[in-house]
């Protein structure tokens, strides 16, 4: 198989180069790449960005997944932090195929993610995507979003999620490109968001249809899953977690609440957002509702005490530390958001 590519550099520091996917290019052969590509010249990068021409090239790379049902393919990212080395590959991404088209739930901390996701739906199917699904605005779910946007798909999303990314994204982008190298971040930028749900909605990729639901503030204030009728599986994003520490970024009392709810639903499996590609229903949920139960109780009783911030959230959850990957990265940060939360009620 090959694609289209462009070799891109940042017009700052020409040395820093990759070659970008151009999507919608992909041929059995060079020969017919390179008359598609004939056909329909592709639009330039954006400014401060260098480019040569447009080639075809034997298709990259793909970052594997899981059929976890039938036409509902996850995978799971690393439980790390992101890096040089796993190069922000560390969230869990889900692709659900209908009979029309695909949809995409999540696109990972970088376009050189988002390119390897679209390499990996179309070793699996022509259909187009349609839909490209945010579940919240943090960036390790959201920036790979680009070759989707490029290709035609709609990008969907809480209604609170426009203003959630732009309020963070230059931040977002900062951290990433230090921590994961300026020339795999290349070519990385928030998407702009096409359609967003405040209450319930429905996706219909033709004979599957997706509910989606815009949740009140939880694990953040614009959390959105997506359940899959066919398969019964609900893709949650960060609503769960496996084994990665849980991150609070929204409200713990919030949160508390929409698992309590998802607890009640009837569903044959959950994908997190962290950790496993599927866990089982509800067993699933144990390990989050005990460690937000802990967060919720510890927070209270050092309320209660008087305990000023700075000392008690070095106890907070602290008991909770065995059961968790990342812990020091997050636990600290989730009592100071539970703590300042519980302060003021």
């Amino acid at each position: 198989m090959y694609e289209a590519v462009i070799a891109v550099c940042l017009s700052i520091a020409p040395g820093t180069c990759r070659d970008q996917l151009l999507p919608g290019y992909e041929a059995p052969d060079a020969a017919a790449c390179q008359a598609a590509l004939a056909a329909r010249p592709p639009e330039l990068p954006p400014a401060g960005v260098l480019s040569g021409a447009a080639r075809c090239a034997p298709a990259g790379e793909t970052i594997p997944f899981e059929e976890v049902a039938p036409g509902l393919f996850v995978h799971a990212g690393l439980v790390e932090e992101p890096d040089e080395y796993n190069l922000g590959d560390v969230s869990n991404i889900a692709f659900i195929v209908g009979r029309e088209s695909v949809a995409v739930v999540d696109t990972g901390a970088a376009r050189w993610i988002g390119e390897a996701l679209w390499r990996s739906i179309r070793a699996r199917t022509a259909k187009p995507v349609s839909h490209v699904i945010l579940t919240h605005m943090h960036p390790d779910h959201v920036l790979g979003a680009g070759p989707f946007v490029e290709a035609g798909a709609k990008v969907v999303g809480h209604a609170d999620l426009p203003r959630a990314l732009a309020d963070r994204a230059g931040n977002y982008l900062e951290s990433l490109e230090r921590l994961i190298g300026s020339e795999s971040f290349l070519g990385t930028a928030p998407p702009l968001i096409s359609e967003t749900i405040g209450g319930r909605a429905e996706i219909d990729l033709g004979g599957r249809v997706l509910d989606l639901e815009a949740w009140t503030p939880a694990h953040t204030v614009a959390d959105l899953t997506v359940f899959d009728r066919v398969s019964g599986v609900l893709v949650a994003g960060d609503l769960m977690f496996d084994r990665h520490t849980p991150a609070l970024d929204g409200s713990l009392v919030g949160w508390r609440r929409a698992l309590s709810d998802l607890k009640t639903r009837d569903l044959a499996g959950i994908v997190p957002g962290h950790g496993a590609a599927l866990l089982d229903w509800p067993e699933g949920a144990e390990g989050l509702q005990r460690y937000l139960d802990v967060l919720e109780r510890d927070t209270r009783t050092a309320l209660e005490r008087g305990e000023r911030l700075g000392k008690a959230v070095t106890a907070i959850a602290a008991a909770e530390a065995p059961n968790w990957d990342l812990f020091e990265a997050y636990n600290m940060r989730n009592a100071t958001v539970a703590y300042t939360e519980l302060e003021w009620e």
